[in-house]
């Protein structure tokens, strides 16, 4: 089975890039499905019922997203709606939404876990904890966890927490590309941060003159999305139909 895995989309500049440049990806690798990380999808930060139906309809077939899930209040009616759109599992039980989905391809099914760091980033409960109980629960031959997290060494925590118990953890939130995609001892494919897919010239898709001038005078600044050429940063997996793990792990820019 092959799964395609992407990078944060950046706003209405990513959504329309990702919708160019899927659909044909899809065809030529023969990817069986694909998984976007959504949280930063809307224009103006946040993801919001428009910008994930985009993602959907351009071949998205499970949308994760991170800290910045709830920004917009317009997605909370949506999570009830759509069980393909999740939020990180480790908020807690009463937050809208769900923390994970099992995709039913037919002959198989595929569970998708969304989960969020704490290391510098939200109190919430401990995502080590979290998937110790979902995978009690999930009975899935192929298990994809994308990590929303801050800190690299809790992603790699994590990654060799989970070596062997799933197909594959990636990283998400940074916004930058790591060069250390690898397979893990017992099995499970790795990445620390998958990267973005939005504009080329940007600081983590922000125009870099509205960032320079926060750093150097400290002072609320608006940001704005970069415009010009964009890129999609993702991983192609390539996973064992008769054990579920990961048997190889492709790193992938398209521009």
């Amino acid at each position: 089975m092959k799964v395609l895995m992407i990078g944060d989309v950046i706003s209405q500049l990513g959504c329309d890039f990702l919708r160019q440049k899927l659909p044909q990806l899809k065809r030529e690798m023969k990817i069986d499905v694909v998984i976007a990380n959504g949280e930063n999808s809307a224009v103006g930060n946040g993801i919001l019922p428009t910008s994930a139906k985009s993602l959907l309809d351009s071949g998205v077939d499970i949308i994760t997203t991170g800290n910045h899930v709830y920004k917009r209040f317009e997605i909370l009616n949506y999570f009830e709606e759509n069980d393909q759109v999740i939020r990180p599992a480790n908020f807690p039980d009463s937050a809208s939404g769900k923390g994970y989905y099992i995709y039913d391809g037919g002959y198989y099914q595929l569970a998708v876990i969304n989960l969020l760091g704490t290391s510098f980033m939200e109190p919430l409960a401990c995502p080590f904890e979290t998937m110790d109980k979902l995978l009690e629960k999930i009975d899935c031959k192929y298990i994809l966890v994308d990590f929303h997290a801050e800190a690299t060494g809790e992603k790699k925590a994590l990654g060799y927490y989970l070596d062997g118990k799933v197909s594959a953890v990636v990283g998400t939130h940074t916004h930058v590309q790591t060069a250390d995609e690898q397979i893990l001892p017992q099995g499970t494919g790795f990445i620390t941060d998958l990267g973005m897919t939005g504009p080329i010239d940007s600081v983590l898709g922000v125009n870099p003159q509205n960032v320079i001038t926060r750093l150097r005078t400290h002072m609320p600044t608006r940001f704005e999305v970069a415009e010009g050429k964009c890129r999609m940063e993702c991983v192609l997996l390539e996973l064992c139909e008769k054990t579920g793990k990961c048997n190889h792990i492709t790193r992938l820019r398209i521009e």
